[in-house]
């Protein structure tokens, strides 16, 4: 049995001529199974609204093939590809109240009214706008109506759901409400569902996987844990985890029981050859120049650390952030308990090899993760 809901086929995107225009969608490939929810995120003008208007019909393909389940849809309407969509900028009918716009969805479903008020007021009462069911586009604010385009796609039954910034407009607590609430919903009933957005804390709660985009390209296609702990390149690296990762280009040399990363202004990381897997030691030593990782929950203070010297602290109510001058750049440190270090404070800095993700200077992919090769 296939469980594929979607699959995308070397996909291209040109706004303009083919291979003259701007390349928005470049050679995007994956696939989706059913009952996954996806989040594509990435910064503004990386690829991913592109994508998702292309999944749904309102952009044309390139190059390339989308499947819905068996069927290669690219070049059918929208109307026949069975997809639900909520839009960024909310798309409602002003002529209908919310209540008529989110039960216009379901006016081809020949159920009956009493079916149809049921389901409305149901995903109204999961969205906390029951009492505007009643009042017209025009009357109410931005987050009230794109809850109203969320549900209105998300009471279809249809085959895919797409969502486009789904709640970019609400307010933090509601935000942090809702994703729970949609993501059981989701679940619950077996949908497949795609969301665009650029908040990484959206797409950690919610997806199953992420699919990182930058420049028209996808960078990594994975589980919010393992991109995490196992970023693919330099830029899923440092892109994903708040506060993000730290970064230093090194110099690397060894010798027969020690390995050594070289920084600025004349520091050094020395690490027994033990610390590292053998087929880490080699493809490190291979190597003259690399960049170093390390998170910032990590990173650990110790008295026979590296010295790096306070140059904020702050306490955020439920931990501090530290920041150091270090190696000719800044080191962010995160703890838990309050500190009281001074501003120009020297502070040992540890940083263990197992928490070390080291990148190839060059191409930016990643070498190893802790004892483990990329």
């Amino acid at each position: 049995m296939n469980d594929t809901a979607l699959s995308i086929d070397n996909v291209d995107k040109f706004y303009g001529p083919v291979d003259y225009g701007v390349h928005a969608v470049k050679r995007l490939s994956m696939e989706v199974k059913k009952g996954e929810i996806i989040a594509l995120l990435g910064s503004s003008g990386c690829g991913k609204t592109s994508t998702l208007r292309m999944i749904a019909g309102f952009e044309p393909v390139s190059r390339g093939t989308i499947s819905l389940g068996s069927r290669q849809v690219q070049t059918l309407p929208p109307v026949r590809r069975n997809v639900a969509m909520a839009f960024e900028g909310y798309s409602l009918y002003p002529p209908l109240t919310v209540r008529e716009n989110i039960g216009f969805a379901l006016k081809a479903s020949k159920l009956s009214q009493a079916v149809v008020d049921e389901k409305v007021a149901s995903i109204a009462k999961l969205l906390e706008i029951e009492d505007i069911l009643g009042r017209y586009p025009s009357s109410i604010s931005g987050g009230q109506q794109q809850r109203a385009s969320l549900g209105r796609a998300l009471i279809r039954d249809a085959a895919l759901h797409l969502l486009d910034e789904p709640m970019g407009q609400l307010e933090p607590q509601l935000r942090a409400v809702l994703r729970g609430r949609i993501k059981h919903y989701i679940k619950e009933r077996g949908l497949t569902a795609i969301l665009v957005t650029h908040d990484q804390t959206e797409a950690n709660a919610l997806a199953d996987r992420i699919a990182v985009m930058e420049g028209g390209v996808l960078q990594q296609f994975d589980t919010p844990k393992k991109i995490k702990e196992r970023p693919a390149n330099l830029f899923t690296g440092t892109f994903v985890g708040e506060p993000p990762m730290n970064v230093f280009e090194a110099s690397v040399s060894g010798s027969g029981t020690g390995i050594r990363f070289g920084l600025k202004d004349g520091v050094h990381l020395d690490y027994h050859t033990s610390d590292f897997s053998h087929p880490v030691r080699e493809a490190l030593l291979k190597r003259q120049k690399v960049v170093l990782g390390v998170r910032p929950y990590a990173v650990r203070r110790s008295a026979d650390g590296v010295t790096g010297r306070v140059a904020v602290n702050q306490w955020l109510g439920d931990q501090t952030h530290i920041a150091a001058d270090f190696a000719g750049g800044t080191m962010v440190l995160v703890e838990h308990d309050r500190t009281s270090l001074e501003i120009g404070q020297p502070i040992g800095i540890r940083l263990e090899p197992s928490s070390l993700h080291v990148f190839d200077s060059e191409s930016g992919n990643a070498i190893s993760h802790g004892e483990e090769l990329a």
